[in-house]
C-alpha cells in the first residue's frame, strides 16, 4: 500500500484552504489532519506516514472547509471551556469569545456554596454544561426555545452525565414568557446568556451563515431577545446575584444602558473580547441593605 508523508498531505490541504481565503489555513489543515488521524494536533508528527485513503480523506475535508463550512461542523465537535460539545446543523456553534463570559461568571460564584445558575438561550448547552463541569456542586438550569437546539443540548447533557459530570435541568421555554422559571424567582446566584443579538440584515461571516438565523439575529436593532433576557434575569436573581450577557460589538453602549434602566440592577459594566471589541455586559442585583 502506497504511503506518503503526512506533512505533505497537510501542505496540500493548506493550499486548498489558503486559495479559498480561510484566515488560518495552516491551523485548520492541522486540525483536520488531527481529526482524520485520530491524534492531538501537537502530536501529528508522531504519525509521519499515512496511506492514500487517509490523505484523500484529508483532502476531501479541506475541500468542505474551503466552502466555508465551519470546522466544528466537519469534525462534529466544538471545545468550550472545560468541555467538548457535539455540534452540527440546526444549532449555534459556541465561539471562543463566549469563554470570557464563562470565566467571568465562574469568578462571581467562586465563593458561593452550591450556587444556583441559569443559562438563558442555551443552544448546545455550552454555558450551562461548562458551569456544571467547573462547579459540580452547582444547581444549573438551562432554557432554550428552539426544538432542534434543545435536541443538541439534551445530547450534550447526556454525554456529560455519562462522563461523570453533574446533570443539569433543561427547559423547553422562551425567555420572553412572563412566567419563565417562576419557581426560581429571586433565588438565582448567576444568570448567563449568549442570546441572538445581531441586528437583522447585518452581513455576517460565511461560517456564521451556517448557524440557524434564529440563533444569530435578534430583531431590527439586535436587542429584542437581549431585552427579554434582562427582564427575566431581573426577576430571577437574588439580591447580590450577578448577570452576564453577551452582545454585538455595536452594543457596547446600548446593552449597559438597558441594564441601567432596571432599578433593581447595579454595578453595570461592559467588557471587551480578545480583540478589544465590546462583547458582554454585566450587572448585579442590588444587595439588601446591611
Amino acid at each position: 500500500m502506497t504511503r506518503q508523508p503526512l506533512r505533505l498531505a497537510i501542505a496540500e490541504a493548506e493550499k486548498v484552504l489558503a486559495a479559498a481565503g480561510i484566515d488560518s489555513p495552516r491551523v485548520d489543515a492541522e486540525l483536520l489532519a488531527a481529526y482524520v488521524v485520530g491524534a492531538e494536533r501537537t502530536k501529528l508528527m508522531l504519525t509521519p506516514l499515512v496511506d492514500h485513503a487517509t490523505a484523500e480523506q484529508l483532502r476531501h475535508l479541506a475541500e468542505r472547509r474551503a466552502t466555508r463550512e465551519p470546522l466544528q461542523h466537519i469534525m462534529g465537535t466544538a471545545p468550550f471551556g472545560p468541555i467538548t460539545l457535539d455540534v452540527g446543523p440546526g444549532v449555534f456553534v459556541p465561539r471562543p469569545e463566549t469563554e470570557l463570559l464563562l470565566e467571568w461568571g465562574l469568578a462571581r460564584i467562586a465563593d458561593v456554596p452550591s450556587p444556583l445558575v441559569v443559562d438563558l438561550c442555551t443552544g448546545t448547552g455550552a454555558l450551562a454544561l461548562a458551569v456544571a463541569a467547573a462547579r459540580p456542586d452547582a444547581v444549573v438550569h438551562a432554557v432554550e426555545a428552539d426544538a432542534t437546539a434543545l435536541t443538541w443540548a439534551r445530547r450534550n447533557a447526556a454525554a456529560q452525565v455519562a462522563a461523570g459530570a453533574t446533570s443539569i435541568t433543561l427547559h423547553a421555554a422562551d425567555v420572553r414568557w412572563p412566567d419563565l422559571l417562576v419557581e426560581l424567582e429571586a433565588r438565582v446566584d448567576l444568570v448567563l446568556s449568549n442570546p441572538p443579538y445581531v441586528p437583522d440584515g447585518t452581513a455576517v461571516a460565511p461560517e456564521v451563515a451556517w448557524d440557524p438565523p434564529s440563533a444569530v439575529f435578534g430583531g431590527p436593532d439586535g436587542l429584542e431577545i437581549v431585552r427579554a433576557v434582562i427582564t427575566a434575569a431581573a426577576g430571577l436573581l437574588r439580591h447580590g446575584g450577578h448577570l452576564g450577557i453577551e452582545h454585538d460589538d455595536t452594543h457596547g453602549e446600548a446593552v449597559p444602558a438597558l441594564l441601567r434602566r432596571r432599578k433593581v440592577l447595579t454595578d453595570v459594566e461592559d467588557h471587551a473580547d480578545m480583540t478589544g471589541r465590546p462583547r458582554f455586559a454585566t450587572a448585579r442585583r442590588t444587595p439588601l441593605p446591611s
